[in-house]
């Protein structure tokens, strides 16, 4: 920093200054120690800094290593949220939600000096070993439970989320709006916060609509489970429309139901959960809900750096849209 304050004819503060964005810093003086730092080559020293300043600018974030497409999403809209504001993380993976693995885990990040945790935690399994590991530094869950652990301070955890409930009754109500009274959902495995409410939303809108509602056809996220459930109803007896709690889901049933001449939508209307890359082009294209994975990285950043001021911070739930297409349309008269 000395060599770059030399070479731009500044001070040693005015380079600090420049590095962490001030806006005290004249345009021509932030160009010329811009230039400066080109030229020399100068790389920021984060060690140096984490020392100076008792901050490592790191987060550690917890994934639970799922391919899927709503889990994986999130990892990448928080990395891309927390760099954009100033922060880098640190991932792990955990498969296993028991004591022995998540103190590993929480060991590792404390050896980092991580600030604070942001944990992927959308199984109740994952929920439970978070609270129970009582974190020196603030935790961030993104799961539909709604946690409130202790007050604002190290140790408080706070979570963040898509308001699940709000899709699944968009997506319901679609459907009833199209004129089907009876709209079947394949739900996706109940040990997962996000399918639970996802159930409660479609029994919600069913229920107000009026309309004859039978339990939730049991499933997993995976296609073959749709392609599975697919096949039965082409036995025993297609309903109008189904809500599958994925967009895999509808994918598998999208498949058992072209193999069995079943027409869709003419037959059946089939929607979806997530947007998943590539939905639009399903054939046909997926009706579906749009959760906004940049937004809620976002979200879980904003909500750490609050945390970490030592403030409450603002957890309303985002809330997805639902993006109509050619798989759902009024039943057969």
């Amino acid at each position: 920093m000395a060599d770059v304050a030399e070479r731009a004819g500044v001070s040693h503060q005015t380079v600090s200054r420049v590095l962490n964005d001030h806006p005290n810093v004249r345009p021509e003086t932030r160009a010329r120690v811009l230039d400066a730092i080109d030229e020399l080559g100068y790389r920021r020293n984060s060690a140096a800094r984490a020392l100076a300043t008792n901050r490592s600018g790191i987060f550690g974030v917890v994934s639970t290593g799922s391919a899927l497409y709503g889990p994986s999403s999130t990892a990448i809209g928080i990395e891309v949220a927390a760099r954009e504001a100033g922060y880098y993380v640190s991932v792990a993976t955990v498969t296993r939600f028991d004591p022995a693995s998540m103190r590993q885990v929480m060991d590792h990040f404390l050896g980092q000096g991580v600030e604070g945790i942001i944990m992927i935690a959308p199984q109740v399994d994952a929920t439970r070993a978070v609270v129970s590991l009582a974190a020196p530094v603030p935790v961030v869950m993104i799961s539909s439970t709604g946690i409130r652990e202790g007050s604002p301070g190290p140790g408080m955890i706070r979570s963040v989320s898509v308001d699940q409930v709000a899709g699944a009754t968009a997506v319901t109500d679609h459907l009833i709006g199209l004129g089907h009274e009876q709209v079947v959902h394949l739900a996706g495995p109940q040990d997962w916060f996000d399918a639970r409410a996802r159930v409660a939303g479609w029994r919600a809108a069913v229920e107000r609509a009026g309309l004859a509602m039978e339990d939730p056809l049991p499933g997993d996220w995976t296609a073959e489970r749709g392609y599975s459930a697919g096949r039965r109803m082409v036995r025993e007896g297609l309903p109008t429309a189904v809500f599958a709690a994925n967009d895999q889901l509808a994918l598998g049933m999208l498949r058992a139901f072209w193999e069995s001449g079943v027409r869709v939508p003419e037959d059946v209307s089939v929607a979806g959960f997530d947007d998943a890359t590539g939905a639009a082009h399903f054939i046909p294209p997926l009706t579906t809900v749009r959760q906004d994975f940049q937004a809620l990285g976002r979200l879980a950043i904003d909500a750490m750096r609050t945390m970490l001021a030592g403030r409450e911070p603002v957890v309303t739930p985002l809330v997805p849209t639902l993006q109509v297409r050619a798989s759902t349309a009024p039943p057969r008269p």
